[in-house]
């Protein structure tokens, strides 16, 4: 039936090979054996050359058009007749394995499928064809899954990209995508890549990570989400700061669960990531230049434009350039509570990363008049660390208090004291406050939501 459609629609697909044709391709790729089927590679190899072998039998716009359970049962028995061609003898439970990697194949991201339906599993790391790790449990493990060589690579990699109208290519070899599910994809070949074409997958739970579950696995205390919480609420403008892999989007998510249904909020990311729950979210996304080099929707369009939409929050993925100026002054003029992250390895660092952005817009500000935007501009930074054991924490919440000369003062209100290591590699410690009451606290009384006072006890620990 399937088949049928496939001459119906008329796509000018290629015939059905014949058992000729069959014959001479198995005198380049000699079928491997039954035993040797068993093996990773011999796996690989025929999962592929079968693949080939459907693409040039199937009409792929039809594809679309079938039900999955018509489309298994229509691949099982073209894969079944293709195992007789080829004299190859698989048990039951092995034809089926070979049938679910095919549609995957097909359907999906090949060998990455399975990795991709783990929950375990945080990222996911190709190093060209013959090497795959993953992330799981804050650990690297290497993994069976290979590809059968770089081409078998370039071509899961062009459908992520192709999927979401970008390219990549000779004059253009890296590219950030993502996948369906907000999954963030990185991608970078030949000639950039020297040993083979690499990807990057870091994964998006299908339940994003609530506070409850960050105060489980020890991000942080329900005193300090108590305390976000009334940061978010009484709309004091956030930054979020991290290295690579510390959590800075994970906790974005979360701490945007508490802002009101009622409030209109415009999300701004190179690649889609967010996972706001409102009713009332406005999502926009980059794009990249054109074959052309033209047609390119930067952050800093982006926001631009995102002003003109009566934003009640604005919030930014990620500041990675001139778009944090834009950024400073829309938190400067009414929008209250908007949110943001960056790459940094400290409170402070943060800070001097924003005024090497705001170096970029090409205005020539003085290092006074950027950092009093900055002061104006931001209320609290949240900082976070990926640990040793992989684990990710809050290491410090600090409040910026305003200017004294020329450097921006801050102080810390919440600190992640750091004791040790156990025999296990787990990183040891506790959640602190520093004895400091953040000048904002009357803010949290006039918007009705007051804290206890004995929360910012000096070296009291948080529960």
């Amino acid at each position: 039936m399937f088949r049928r459609f496939s001459s119906e629609i008329g796509s000018g697909a290629a015939a059905p090979p014949t058992l000729a044709d069959t014959k001479e391709r198995a005198a380049v790729i000699p079928p491997p054996r039954s035993e040797l089927a068993r093996r990773t590679n011999d796996v690989t190899d025929l999962k592929v050359r079968f693949h080939q072998r459907l693409l040039d039998m199937l009409n792929l716009p039809v594809i679309d058009k079938v039900p999955i359970e018509e489309l298994r049962r229509e691949v099982g028995q073209i894969v079944r007749e293709m195992l007789i061609e080829e004299g190859i003898a698989l048990n039951a439970k092995e034809c089926v394995q070979l049938i679910e990697e095919i549609l995957d194949e097909v359907l999906g991201l090949g060998p990455l499928e399975p990795l991709l339906k783990d929950d375990t599993i945080s990222d996911i790391l190709v190093n060209t064809h013959k090497q795959v790790f993953v992330e799981r449990f804050g650990r690297l493990e290497l993994t069976p899954v290979r590809f059968k060589d770089d081409k078998h690579l370039l071509r899961i990699i062009d459908k992520i990209v192709s999927g979401i109208g970008r390219r990549i290519d000779e004059s253009q070899p890296w590219v950030d995508a993502r996948l369906s599910d907000g999954s963030r994809v990185n991608a970078i070949i030949p000639p950039s890549a020297i040993d083979g074409p690499l990807l990057s997958i870091r994964k998006f739970t299908r339940t994003p990570l609530t506070i409850d579950r960050l105060i489980e696995i020890g991000t942080m205390t329900k005193d300090m989400a108590e305390f976000l919480k009334r940061v978010v609420q009484s709309r004091l403008n956030l930054l979020i700061s991290g290295g690579t892999g510390s959590g800075k989007t994970t906790m974005l998510n979360a701490l945007s669960t508490m802002i009101s249904d009622r409030e209109r909020i415009i999300t701004i990311e190179d690649a889609a990531e967010l996972q706001l729950q409102q009713s009332h979210v406005l999502r926009l996304e980059t794009r990249p230049p054109n074959i052309e080099g033209k047609g390119a929707v930067t952050q800093r369009d982006l926001v631009r434009n995102a002003l003109r939409m009566r934003p009640d929050r604005i919030i930014v993925g990620e500041v990675r350039g001139a778009e944090v100026l834009d950024m400073l002054q829309a938190m400067n003029t009414g929008h209250d509570g908007s949110m943001t992250t960056v790459h940094a390895n400290s409170p402070r660092d943060s800070l001097a990363r924003l005024e090497q952005m705001i170096g970029m817009t090409g205005f020539n500000l003085s290092d006074r008049t950027m950092r009093r935007t900055m002061a104006s501009a931001l209320n609290v930074i949240v900082q976070l660390e990926r640990m040793s054991d992989g684990k990710r924490r809050i290491v410090s919440i600090q409040e910026i208090t305003g200017m004294e000369g020329d450097v921006v003062t801050m102080q810390e209100i919440f600190v992640f004291r750091r004791t040790g290591i156990d025999g296990n590699g787990n990183v040891l410690g506790h959640f602190e406050a520093t004895g400091v009451r953040p000048k904002f606290a009357q803010r949290f009384e006039a918007w009705g939501v007051p804290l206890p006072a004995d929360m910012f006890e000096p070296r009291r620990r948080l529960a």
